[in-house]
């Protein structure tokens, strides 16, 4: 999409004008391309949606609504629950894998007791413990309960001299080799009540590193080599392990697996060129959140953006907006701020940053900025910003299309 700051922003103004910040919409138009763009940088592979990633369901309903996405990924099992329980209004999601194990003895009992969520959910599991919990309450019920298990993607280089391998990417799974996880498989495979569904890999150093950070030349590069590198080894270690778990299960049960999902935002070319990967995943780049601007091989159209109202000028120089301090987990770090978009030309103090109740914000933008004027901001992350708003606002062009309630409006806090 072409952006042109002033008349994003008039329209913006102009589609909320009757509303009162702070407040919080999605832009459709912003929003259908950058859906249009992960299609096609996923190829033909099929995406999978991560919930977690966006915590409206609406956002969630309209992108699966579209071919060449299907299913979601959840991020806890009552969520998953949630989403994949018919209503009568909803027909619920047919397909959720929960990306993250659960020891939540409750959900899994009510999953257990549901003939119709055991054939859409799908649980996440790569310990023991995590298979021992499953099956006490599949036993109870007479239930089988699918299981996808997690294979660590993270790059284990060994650099001369160093007794150990270096550890770049996510603390996820302990299982990493193909001879773990085969031992691992085949513990799943004998287990009953328990059905192996899928295999997942989630190569978090690709996925989701930015690898042209602004101003950072040097740790660009050094960014994109470490990815690339990356990708060449898993590109040999995963064919591998799906092989040989599809060639297990096969002799042990007449069929292979359901799925092999891979990738993430920001390695949707790799992932999906990788012929043992059946679907890959996909939730921030529907929003844009501003972790997501530095990458070379893509751009993309913020589409989640909220307003905050200007109450107090304290100096020429400086207006001060109402609330803001919507911060986004990880490292305590400044790019985890929210950050002022429109009017352009806006910073937070280096002193107050975003916060609680008020964000003092400086620039050449201020001055022309008068009490009751709103400033519009990005979140750092995608979904967070759902937490803080009962709904969002649907805006195509200059106009306000529908208001529809976030995870919060709807009285869901699942984490």
């Amino acid at each position: 999409m072409t952006w042109d700051s002033h008349a994003t922003l008039a329209r913006l103004n102009e589609a909320t004008r009757d509303l009162d910040p702070p407040l919080a919409v999605i832009d459709l138009a912003a929003f259908d391309s950058n859906r249009r763009d992960i299609a096609r940088r996923a190829g033909g592979c099929t995406v999978r949606v991560a919930s977690k990633s966006l915590r409206v369901r609406w956002a969630l309903d309209e992108a699966l609504r579209h071919s060449q996405f299907s299913g979601a990924l959840a991020y806890t099992l009552p969520e998953a629950i949630w989403l994949a329980t018919p209503t009568a209004n909803e027909p619920g999601i047919d397909d959720v894998v929960v990306g993250y194990p659960t020891v939540d003895g409750g959900a899994l009992r009510a999953l257990c007791a549901d003939p119709v969520l055991l054939e859409r959910v799908t649980l996440m599991i790569d310990d023991a413990a995590h298979l021992e919990l499953i099956r006490v309450a599949a036993s109870a019920a007479g239930a089988t309960v699918k299981v996808c298990i997690d294979v660590d993607s993270s790059w284990r280089p060994r650099p001369p001299g160093l007794r150990s391998a270096l550890h770049i990417g996510a603390q996820r799974s302990p299982l990493h080799d193909k001879a773990d996880v085969i031992a691992f498989a085949a513990q799943v495979m004998s287990s009953q009540h328990i059905r192996l569904d899928g295999l997942m890999f989630y190569e978090a150093q690709v996925a989701g590193v930015a690898n042209e950070p602004p101003n950072q030349r040097l740790r660009g590069r050094a960014i994109r080599t470490m990815q690339t590198a990356s990708i060449r080894e898993l590109a040999v270690r995963r064919p591998m392990i799906v092989n040989a778990v599809n060639e297990l299960l096969t002799q042990r049960t007449g069929q292979g697996l359901r799925f092999v999902n891979a990738g993430g935002t920001g390695s949707l070319e790799s992932s999906s060129s990788d012929s043992s990967v059946s679907e890959v995943t996909a939730g921030s780049g529907f929003f844009v959140p501003t972790l997501f601007d530095g990458y070379r091989h893509f751009s993309w159209s913020p589409a989640a953006l909220f307003a905050l109202p200007v109450v107090r000028r304290p100096n020429p120089g400086t207006v001060t907006a109402l609330g803001g301090g919507y911060i986004a987990s990880g490292i305590a770090d400044p790019n985890r701020l929210p950050t002022p978009w429109l009017p352009a030309g806006l910073s937070l103090d280096s002193q107050e940053g975003a916060g609680e109740v008020q964000t003092p914000l400086h620039g050449k933008a201020a001055a022309a900025l008068a009490i009751g004027d709103r400033v519009w901001f990005r979140h750092a992350k995608a979904g967070e910003l759902a937490e803080h708003f009962n709904d969002v606002t649907l805006v195509r062009g200059s106009e306000a299309i529908a208001e529809t309630p976030t995870y919060r409006g709807e009285g869901k806090a699942f984490l």
